[in-house]
């Protein structure tokens, strides 16, 4: 695993397949696709920066790289992916095999270039979108994480403030001495005109009577954006005031009823507001939602309360009323947003559900963070929001604006990106006719993206024939070129280029070295995606029939074995661990939806479509440490044996981190041994998980959530969901001190039995 890791600290890139199925049929009998997890602003630390625009190739516009064959008589570059000829510019002149620029280095594969001619943009832009439809007491713990965001804020950026309930307000922050909002109606569509007209932006400045109205350069005068988008430093102070002042709505709610939200108007006028006034500029919308929206086009469900929220069921036997409709609004604004270059946060904090599913799509196309929690006063929430504005080593790096476009040698096509970013349809003769994903492109916008966002790219292997062995293997490479323009969190523009070149294989004998080139972490990782993609995509798909049926095949291609004979099965150590991860992939959230709401299921897959690999392994098959007095903290195995009275476990599971004290060390802790001097050791032992358990939150976006519990107790649930059951309670009996699951599910050795029966056949 760890070369590939080290490939990974090079480029930002893993691959299932580091060395390729170089043929059509051969990459469909591989069953885990060709593909690429690809972190494109991932910050290397030795990565040159250079000061002058790229070189791009005449024909088809990739950019000078290492594997550009270079004639340095006749001043001439052959470009890798089209072959075509080209000729340096005078400024090459003096390049010879001892004088080569960065860009030719081997070992920079990945560069940036940041040709500053351009003066820095418009400085980032906030509008923050507040729910007012709740109790006192959420909202007075969102208004104190506001204000404690708003002092995080860059002092240049400019902030906006939208708050509604059943109506939608406009704060102009501008004019301090009074405070003045414009109130639209919740049930009635706004358009970008009539929001113009109505809030007095042609008083002074008559509206043009042509064109698209976008910014001060183009019929807006900069005094009307200034009464609602002011830098914070300037407008802190009026902020402040009106967060402190503002009340829950104040239309009365009757007792059989749900309060009347209009989150969809709400965001369909910070998105007009955002594109009359800032169009193209880094800008976010922040919404801070605090239950289901009930008005206006994006409803999620009625106001009467006899009437329940959507579950799974009622998706699947498409019965929720409200939900297509929703999800039709949302995807408009998707398109509006895209338009603009501009992203939608979302920040979910409700024990109902709120319609991140139906939300899901804007949030996604956008490239927007979402934060789904119970509260507004909890960790979870206010631990992330301040990680959104902080600086420092833990800091996003919020970036903006992106484009992101993709050159790849003729054999290879792309299907499509899995993760957060939208096709901008440009066609050409990359593009595959199967989608996947944001497809049928080759270049893709993302309008937010951060150091850690990571997309999965499909590609599909077009080569039909089987080469002679007289080819030379020279031409055995595959070359991709992944080219991400985006503006820097410094204000700056800038082209981040990653070239890679992977070897491919067909024929007879090509199995083992496809073996050695196969990372079981990334290809988990991608079934991951794809099977989430095709639950929410294709009607009646069965997903734990299509990862069984996958796993099979892999097992009898790759598996080593002779027939009809299981105890023969054996795979080689690249493979070994790969039926594992689809076990709990079977097992886990994003495939087994139950006891899950439709906005838990949506979330927890946006976020697994954001994240790099090792991340989502995690997601997928949680790590378990296990801390006791006879060994230091040391890594066990994922299964129900790892309980032990005398042991404190440590699980990391992505989302949530628990620390879970076996029976005798919780009769210890609340006897309080800890306390006492003489037991100095057992301090020390609890303390640890804790110690390790802050490392992980501190480093994790969004902030997990920490549930600390006692064997026996209710909220073991957390650790007991996640581990394998091979002792339930139809077994004999557990080990003295130990635990049993109460489930039908099978074990993780039962599963491999059965694997290797079906795979010997």
């Amino acid at each position: 695993m760890s070369e590939f890791v080290d490939l990974e600290s090079q480029d930002g890139v893993r691959m299932p397949w580091n060395v390729i199925p170089g043929t059509k049929q051969e990459s469909t009998n591989s069953v885990v696709p060709v593909s690429a997890v690809y972190t494109p602003i991932k910050p290397f630390p030795n990565m040159p920066v250079l000061p002058y625009s790229p070189l791009r190739c005449r024909v088809c516009r990739s950019v000078l790289n290492p594997f550009s064959t270079v004639d340095y008589a006749a001043k001439i570059w052959i470009c890798p992916f089209c072959f075509n000829r080209n000729h340096f510019p005078p400024h090459y002149a003096s390049i010879s095999d001892e004088n080569l620029p960065a860009e030719l280095f081997p070992q920079y594969t990945t560069i940036e270039y940041d040709s500053s001619l351009e003066k820095p943009s418009t400085p980032p832009v906030f509008i923050f979108v507040v729910d007012t439809c709740m109790i006192e007491e959420e909202l007075s713990f969102l208004k104190s994480a506001l204000s404690q965001a708003l002092g995080l804020l860059p002092d240049h950026s400019l902030v906006g403030l939208i708050t509604f309930g059943s109506f939608v307000h406009v704060h102009e922050l501008g004019f301090s001495t009074i405070p003045k909002t414009y109130v639209f109606k919740g049930s009635k569509e706004v358009s970008k005109d009539q929001l113009l007209e109505q809030m007095s932006f042609f008083l002074k400045k008559p509206k043009p009577a042509t064109g698209v109205i976008a910014g001060p350069r183009d019929g807006l005068s900069s005094e009307s954006i200034a009464r609602f988008l002011l830098p914070a430093a300037e407008c802190e102070f009026a902020l402040n005031s009106v967060l402190e002042e503002l009340q829950r709505d104040p239309w009365q709610v009757p007792a059989d009823q749900r309060a009347t939200r209009c989150t969809s108007t709400a965001l369909s006028v910070a998105a007009s507001l955002l594109g009359a006034c800032v169009p193209g500029s880094g800008a976010r919308i922040m919404a801070f939602i605090g239950g289901p929206s009930t008005e206006g086009q994006g409803a999620i469900v009625s106001k009467s309360l006899s009437e329940p929220i959507r579950s799974h069921k009622d998706l699947d036997k498409d019965s929720a009323l409200y939900f297509h409709k929703a999800v039709k609004f949302f995807e408009g604004l998707s398109k509006q947003l895209v338009h603009q270059g501009h992203v939608l946060d979302l920040f979910a904090c409700a024990l109902d559900q709120v319609g991140i599913a139906e939300l899901k799509i804007a949030v996604e196309r956008t490239g927007g963070l979402v934060v789904l929690a119970e509260s507004f006063g909890h960790s979870v929430f206010k631990d992330s929001l301040i990680r959104v504005f902080q600086s420092g080593d833990h800091e996003l790096g919020l970036s903006s604006n992106g484009i992101f476009e993709i050159n790849c040698s003729k054999d290879v096509k792309v299907q499509g990106i899995i993760g957060p970013c939208a096709s901008l349809e440009k066609k050409g003769p990359l593009v595959s006719d199967t989608v996947v994903g944001q497809g049928s492109t080759s270049a893709w916008k993302m309008c937010g993206l951060d150091k850690a966002t990571s997309l999965c790219l499909i590609f599909e292997i077009v080569k039909k024939e089987i080469p002679d062995a007289t080819v030379q293997p020279a031409s055995n490479q595959f070359y991709f070129q992944f080219l991400t323009y985006y503006q820097h969190n410094s204000g700056q523009m800038r082209l981040r280029v990653t070239t890679l070149s992977r070897r491919w294989i067909a024929g007879t004998g090509s199995i083992q070295d496809l073996i050695a080139g196969f990372d079981q972490e990334a290809a988990a990782v991608v079934m991951a995606r794809l099977v989430s993609f095709k639950m929410e995509t294709e009607a009646e798909f069965d997903p734990i029939r299509w990862l069984d049926k996958s796993l099979i095949h892999m097992c009898s291609r790759f598996g080593d074995y002779q027939k009809d004979s299981p105890s023969s099965f054996s795979l080689s150590p690249r493979f070994s661990i790969f039926p594992q991860f689809m076990f709990h992939l079977r097992r886990s959230q994003f495939v087994q939806v139950f006891n899950n709401s439709p906005d838990e299921t949506a979330y927890f897959r946006m976020i697994l479509n954001r994240e790099n690999v090792t991340n989502s392994v995690v997601m997928i098959q949680p790590s378990l440490i296990s801390y006791s007095f006879h060994s230091g903290p040391e890594p066990a195995l994922l299964d129900v044996a790892a309980i032990a009275a005398d042991r404190i476990l440590l699980l990391d599971a992505y989302f949530t981190v628990v620390i879970f004290h076996g029976s005798t060390i919780a009769q210890w802790r609340k006897a309080g041994y800890q306390d006492l001097p003489e037991h100095q050791a057992f301090a020390q032992l609890l303390q640890a998980p804790r110690d390790d358990s802050d490392t992980i939150i501190k480093e994790r976006f969004p902030v997990p959530r920490l549930v600390v519990c006692d064997q026996h107790g209710s909220q073991a649930r957390f650790l007991l969901a996640k581990l394998n059951p091979s002792a339930t309670y139809n077994n004999e009996g557990p080990l003295p001190g130990g635990d049993v699951i109460f489930t039908d599910d099978v074990s993780f050795e039962v599963f491999l039995d059965h694997l290797q029966r079906l795979a010997v056949q």
